[in-house]
C-alpha cells in the first residue's frame, strides 16, 4: 500500500460540511457517534464530503474497503485500543481541523489464490496477504519473485507480504522490518520459519510480483488470508500491488502516516 502524501482535499478552501459518521459498536464509538451527530449533523455516507469514522484499527480498515474507490476522504477517530490508523478523538472545530489534515493515498495488495478443487479466489488487501499452515504439519512454499524461483522450499507456519502501512501490523509481530511509505517497497517475512532457519524475509519493490506455491499440498494444507477474506487449501497463491484501486485517509498535523512508522522504530 504506497502513498503519496499531500494536503487535505479542502487546504485553502472552506471547511467541509456534509459530514458522515461511521461507528464500531462500542459503547465509546457508539457515545461518540450520537454526540457528533448532534453537534455537526450526519449526512448520508453517499453525499458525504468526508467520512469520520470512530473506532480502532479493524473498523477503519473494514471502513476503507467499503469506500475504496469513491472519490471521499475517510479522517479516523481512536475508539478502539493501537489506532495506529487513527487520529485523536476530538469534538472540537472538526470541520476546521479536516482542512489542516494531511492525506495518503492508499493502495493495496491484490491476492489471486488457487484451491486444490481449481478454484480461484480473489481479494484486495490494505494489511497484508499471508498463508498459514492448516495442521499440525508445518507448511512448505516455494517462493517465486517476477516468475524466478527465489527458494525453493521454505519450511515455516506461514509466510505474509505486507504494504508498508501493514508493516507495523502481524508483519512487525513476525519480526519483519518497518517499512516508510515513500519506500515503495513490500516486506516479504517468513512466520515462525523451521528452514532456512536463519532466513528473515527480504525487501521487495512495489512492481514485483510474488508467487507462492505449495508444496506437500495433501499432508501440508495452507490456507491464504487478504485482510478479512480467508481461502483454505490453496495450491497457489499470486501477490501484487493494485494501483487501479486506490482511498484516501486524513490524518492531522504531524500524524502522518509516514510519522507514525518512524515513530514506531524508535518505541521500546
Amino acid at each position: 500500500m504506497n502513498s503519496d502524501i499531500t494536503d487535505s482535499p479542502w487546504a485553502g478552501s472552506a471547511p467541509p460540511q456534509n459530514l458522515a459518521f461511521v461507528a464500531t459498536n462500542t459503547p465509546k464509538a457508539e457515545e461518540g457517534l450520537a454526540r457528533l451527530s448532534q453537534r455537526y449533523g450526519n449526512c448520508p455516507v453517499g453525499t458525504a464530503d468526508v467520512i469520520v469514522c470512530l473506532g480502532g484499527d479493524g473498523f477503519m480498515l473494514e471502513t476503507l474497503r467499503h469506500v475504496m474507490d469513491r472519490p471521499v476522504p475517510v479522517y479516523g477517530m481512536n475508539c478502539g485500543s493501537v489506532g495506529f490508523l487513527m487520529n485523536p478523538f476530538d469534538e472540537d472545530n472538526l470541520p476546521e481541523r479536516l482542512v489542516a489534515t494531511q492525506s495518503a493515498v492508499l493502495h493495496p495488495l491484490h491476492m489471486r489464490a488457487t484451491c486444490v478443487d481449481g478454484g480461484i479466489h480473489e481479494a484486495d488487501a490494505l494489511n497484508d496477504v499471508f498463508l498459514f499452515r492448516e495442521t499440525r504439519q508445518a507448511a512448505k512454499i516455494r517462493v517465486d519473485v517476477d516468475g524466478r524461483e527465489r527458494m525453493p522450499e521454505l519450511i515455516c507456519d506461514g509466510v505474509l507480504v505486507a504494504t508498508p502501512a501493514g508493516s507495523t501490523a502481524y508483519n512487525l509481530s513476525a519480526h519483519g522490518p518497518i517499512v516508510p511509505l515513500s519506500g515503495n517497497l513490500l516486506p516479504l517475512t517468513p512466520i515462525s520459519a523451521f528452514r532456512p532457519r536463519r532466513w528473515r524475509g527480504a525487501l521487495l519493490p512495489s512492481t514485483a510480483t510474488v508467487t507462492f506455491t505449495i508444496l506437500e499440498t495433501e499432508k501440508r494444507p495452507v490456507a491464504a488470508v487478504a485482510d478479512f477474506t480467508e481461502v483454505r487449501d490453496v495450491v497457489s497463491v499470486v501477490v501484487r500491488e493494485n494501483r487501479t484501486r486506490s482511498v484516501m485517509v486524513l490524518f492531522d498535523p504531524g500524524q502522518t502516516l509516514s510519522e507514525r512508522i518512524i515513530a514506531e522504530q524508535f518505541s521500546a
